[in-house]
C-alpha cells in the first residue's frame, strides 16, 4: 500500500489543464485546415480530384466541407505547397452543416444553446451515446472523455447508461438502415428538452460510407442536430471543446 501511495504522489495530477491551458496536442495532429487559394495554379483541380470523400469544392472559392473530410493528407500531398494545410487547432465543431464548410476565412464559431436550455444544461449535462453503425473509433474517443486525462465529468458532463437518464444523445456512425429504428426509439425515450450531437464524419454526412444505400447519411436524417463535431475520429479535446462551447462555458 505504501508503494502505491508513493507512486500516486510521483505521478501527480494526470488530468489535462485544458481549457485553462492549451491542450498540448502532438505535432502530427491534423486540426482545422488552413486554405490559401493564391497558391493554387490556374485551372488546377488536383485537390478536388484527390479527395476520397468529395469534401473539397472549387467553384470560385476553395472550400472544404469538414462534415465530409476524414482529415487524410491526400489533398495536401496533391496540391501546391501551402494551398491546403492542416493546423494544430482542435476547434472543429459547428452549429450547422453550413458552418462546417470552410474557406480562407476559417470556421464559424459554435452558437451556444438558447438561454432557456442553458439554464437547464449549462452546469449538468447527461448524455447517452448511440453507435448507429459506427466502426468504434469515435466511440473509443468518447469513452476516453471519462478517463482521468480528460475527465469530462469535472464540467458536469457525463455519459449515462440509459436514454431515460439523459439530457441528450451523442450519435456516432452513418445511421444504417438497420439502426434507424433503434435510434428513433432511443430518441423517443430521452425526455424533453433534449439535444442531439453528431460526432464524427459518418454521423455528420455518412463519411466514407455516404454513397452506400445501406445508410442514411448521418444523424440529422432522423432528428435535428444542434452540434456537429467533425473528425475521423475526432480527438477527445475536439469533442470536449465543442460541448463546452455549446454550453457557453468557453470564451
Amino acid at each position: 500500500m505504501i508503494k502505491e501511495l508513493f507512486e500516486r504522489i510521483r505521478q501527480g495530477n494526470q488530468t489535462t489543464l485544458f481549457p485553462k491551458a492549451a491542450p498540448g496536442l502532438p505535432a502530427i495532429f491534423r486540426g482545422s485546415p488552413a486554405l490559401d487559394q493564391s497558391k493554387c495554379p490556374p485551372d488546377c483541380s488536383m485537390c478536388v480530384d484527390s479527395c476520397p470523400t468529395d469534401a473539397i469544392t472549387l467553384s470560385g472559392k476553395l472550400r472544404i466541407d469538414l462534415g465530409r473530410c476524414v482529415f487524410c493528407p491526400v489533398c495536401v500531398e496533391a496540391c501546391q505547397p501551402g494551398a491546403i494545410s492542416f493546423t494544430n487547432s482542435h476547434r472543429l465543431a459547428g452549429s450547422s452543416r453550413d458552418d462546417l464548410v470552410v474557406d480562407e476565412n476559417g470556421l464559424a464559431p459554435v452558437k451556444p444553446l438558447t438561454e432557456d436550455l442553458l439554464g437547464i444544461f449549462r452546469r449538468s449535462l447527461k448524455i447517452r451515446q448511440v453507435s448507429a453503425g459506427g466502426c468504434n473509433a469515435c466511440e473509443g474517443e468518447i469513452a476516453a472523455l471519462s478517463n482521468v486525462v480528460f475527465d469530462m465529468a469535472r464540467f458536469g458532463v457525463q455519459v449515462v447508461a440509459s436514454p431515460r437518464h439523459a439530457d441528450g444523445l451523442m450519435v456516432t456512425g452513418p445511421v444504417t438502415k438497420n439502426m434507424r429504428l433503434a435510434l428513433e426509439k432511443t430518441i423517443a425515450a430521452t425526455p424533453e428538452p433534449k439535444i442531439i450531437i453528431a460526432v464524427g464524419a459518418c454521423a455528420i454526412s455518412g463519411g466514407i460510407y455516404r454513397e452506400r444505400a445501406e445508410q442514411l447519411g448521418g444523424a440529422d436524417a432522423v432528428a435535428p442536430v444542434v452540434l456537429y463535431i467533425p473528425g475521423c475520429p475526432p480527438h477527445p479535446i475536439t469533442i470536449l471543446d465543442g460541448i463546452l462551447r455549446l454550453l457557453d462555458r468557453l470564451d
